[in-house]
């Protein structure tokens, strides 16, 4: 698809790479200076929704630059213009509730890298789109690093082909411990009541159940969930049949409160692990936050993290179906 948006232009970022054809991030900008309202770009988004959706899946990034977006409203403002059904976030990052559909990002310690994921990749079904907003740029570091994943499984499988066809034959099972209250002390302290929006074990057991999750309650109040058979790799419509990364192994595997192995028992090989980390990372991409950018990402293809950072920084997120 060639860009044609009279609405944009298209501008670069330090960071940008070219990816199997594709710049990611796409970075759009104002056509003109007093084009950078936030009700010009409101107009543009409504105007040109199936074009941007499209751009979407094409470039699997799309960061819009330059426009003057001031605040949680207006961000959950173009949240609301393509009209995407809201998804409630399910997982161990600590987050608040900011305005409408628009939630913090992790508020574990800036201190901490958030590792390489798609959003909630456990859950059976994950949000298709992700946005994020940058409200308070960090001083130093505190990028949101992403990563093509159809890059991750084609390395994958240059350098490990039968582990990867045997762990996405066999399935995954992960295990994650949550307390029963949030730590903000830690990346993954969001407690079990906030996670299932109850104190209720009972009513927590159905929810999990639900979501494709079975509990295992501990003697401290805290409890086990174990999640599987999950697939390694996956592949979805319209992104030209690439297979995804689309797990959370190196994220979850011989942790302190999680694992993850394949679903008949197998352990997976620590080489395979470490070099699959090693990989990711290769594959990085990342750039340098500015005010009021706001940040498409399409969840089915790209990993994302967090850099460790200083404050202050303040990035707010909203998930979409």
């Amino acid at each position: 698809m060639e860009f044609s948006c009279k609405e944009f232009k298209v501008g670069k970022c330090q960071g940008q790479k070219l990816v199997d054809g594709e710049t990611m991030p796409l970075v759009l900008q104002p056509p003109e200076a007093d084009k950078a309202d936030i009700d010009s770009l409101l107009l543009a988004l409504k105007t040109n929704r199936d074009w941007f959706e499209q751009l979407i899946i094409k470039n699997s990034a799309v960061l819009l630059r330059g426009f003057d977006v001031k605040n949680a409203q207006e961000f959950n403002d173009i949240v609301e213009a393509f009209g995407w059904d809201d998804i409630r976030y399910i997982g161990p990052a600590p987050r608040t509730h900011v305005y409408e559909r628009v939630w913090t990002a992790n508020e574990g310690p800036l201190s901490e890298f958030i590792y390489y994921h798609h959003e909630m990749v456990l859950i059976t079904e994950s949000p298709k789109t992700l946005l994020l907003y940058c409200e308070v740029p960090p001083p130093e570091g505190g990028e949101t690093p992403f990563v093509p994943s159809f890059r991750v499984t084609e390395r994958m499988l240059e350098e490990f082909p039968e582990a990867v066809e045997e762990m996405d034959a066999k399935g995954l099972q992960y295990s994650f411990t949550a307390l029963s209250k949030n730590d903000t002390s830690s990346m993954r302290g969001r407690g079990w009541e906030d996670a299932f929006g109850t104190s209720d074990r009972a009513e927590a057991e159905r929810r999990a159940k639900a979501l494709g999750m079975d509990l295992e309650w501990q003697p401290n109040g805290a409890v086990k969930t174990v999640l599987g058979p999950r697939a390694l790799t996956r592949v979805f419509e319209g992104r030209k049949g690439r297979r995804m990364w689309f797990n959370t192994v190196v994220g979850m595997h011989g942790k302190e409160l999680s694992s993850a192995r394949m679903a008949d028992g197998t352990e997976i090989p620590e080489k395979v692990v470490r070099r699959c980390e090693e990989i990711i990372e290769e594959e990085s991409i990342q750039f340098k936050w500015e005010k009021g950018d706001v940040l498409f990402f399409d969840n089915m293809a790209l990993l994302h993290g967090r850099r460790p950072s200083l404050p202050p920084r303040r990035v707010l997120v909203a998930t979409c179906k």
